[in-house]
């Protein structure tokens, strides 16, 4: 972090060390999301009683499979109010991102596949919506007048929790932020066993196209980014078929019992659509691929098969990025990873970009649908 004195870093080190001893006392480790009943049920609407279902929930076939992502929630409500207190004007983003990944690492006790990080850590300036963290080298700062999203994953065994806030510095943002933390409340009220995923995106359309925003003067429609959306998350795949949109659509997809979701939407002062821009940093194996098409892609330079030897042992389908690369000490990866990318055997995601000047928000929250109940598993004080 040489971007801190000696004393910034002392603190954030402290901060560290704090949730380390918090969670090594055993201190809300396994603490419960929000309980929600499904908006489909017409029995919920009466006899929804959260004490009976927390008393029952032992005897759910998924018992486990929730309290694993129970742990993986509570480690990142822990770590964002750590990310929260130390992000200021001046830091890389760098030092926020590994400040952010060591303390997930630390929390989640990370194990190879049993634990560890869900995804590269989303950081995200003022019109660039999503998949942006530094690579290695990058000296970009965080400015008093930006607008950051902080978008981080974790999991156990496979079970990751996708949760996203936005952090600014000067309250004439507020009414964005409002907007957004808005649209995704709604979305995650009109989630549920047997919804369309189409009326979902209509209500948050709606919600958030109602506010504005007055900038140095002038007054900005605040629009929905029509090409983004929430997913849902299987184990070890972030994105994992269905999408939740956020603008009104004809998809008549419903969601379903114990499927896990992220509901996340994004709010711009700019045009409401985005476009790959910029250098990528985030990747992710194709998950798609069987064993028998992966072994008929002729992988002809020694280096690609090296790497993706590397990617499969350490990542498997998780997403990841170049630093994460130059953690495991791997060098001269570049042309080796672009062969692998070109053979689609790992997709590229670029930076996703509205129109310059233009400022985007983003709020997001994991979902459970359970049988007894709606989860937002990754609910906290904050958001």
């Amino acid at each position: 972090m040489s971007d801190l004195n000696p004393a910034d870093t002392a603190a954030i080190t402290q901060q560290v060390n704090d949730l380390q001893l918090n969670h090594s006392q055993g201190k809300s480790i396994h603490q419960n999301g929000e309980f929600c009943p499904q908006p489909l049920d017409e029995s919920m609407k009466t006899n929804f009683n959260k004490e009976e279902i927390k008393r029952q929930e032992k005897t759910e076939t998924n018992y486990t499979a929730i309290n694993e992502m129970r742990r993986a929630a509570e480690v990142h409500r822990q770590v964002r109010q750590h990310a929260r207190n130390i992000i200021k004007p001046g830091m890389t983003m760098t030092s926020i991102a590994e400040s952010i990944e060591n303390a997930t690492r630390q929390l989640v006790e990370e194990n190879g596949f049993e634990a560890g990080i869900g995804f590269p850590t989303g950081l995200s300036v003022n019109h660039i919506a999503a998949h942006y963290t530094p690579n290695a080298g990058d000296q970009q700062v965080v400015h008093e007048k930006d607008v950051l999203k902080v978008d981080f994953g974790v999991h156990v065994n496979g079970r990751i929790i996708d949760s996203a806030f936005t952090m600014t510095f000067d309250p004439k943002y507020d009414p964005l932020l409002e907007a957004v933390k808005d649209a995704t409340n709604t979305g995650i009220k009109a989630a549920g066993i047997d919804v369309r995923l189409c009326d979902i995106g209509e209500q948050i359309q709606e919600v958030m196209e109602s506010y504005e925003i007055e900038l140095d003067g002038k007054t900005y429609p605040i629009k929905c980014v029509r090409n983004l959306c929430g997913h849902n998350i299987a184990p070890y795949i972030i994105h994992s078929g269905k999408s939740v949109p956020i603008v009104k659509n004809h998809d008549k997809t419903r969601m379903e019992e114990n499927e896990l979701f992220a509901i996340e939407t994004f709010g711009t002062t700019g045009r409401g659509y985005v476009e790959e821009s910029g250098v990528c940093s985030h990747y992710a194996k194709n998950f798609s691929l069987t064993e028998k098409q992966l072994k008929s892609i002729p992988i002809r330079l020694p280096r690609a098969q090296s790497l993706l030897n590397s990617i499969n042992k350490n990542f498997g389908t998780l997403p990841f990025c170049r630093r994460y690369l130059d953690r495991l000490g791997e060098d001269n990866y570049l042309y080796g990873l672009k062969n692998l990318v070109d053979n689609n055997i790992i997709s590229a995601y670029p930076p996703l970009v509205d129109n310059p000047g233009s400022y985007v928000a983003q709020f997001e929250h994991t979902i459970f649908l359970r049988s007894t109940c709606k989860e937002v598993l990754s609910r906290g004080d904050d958001y």
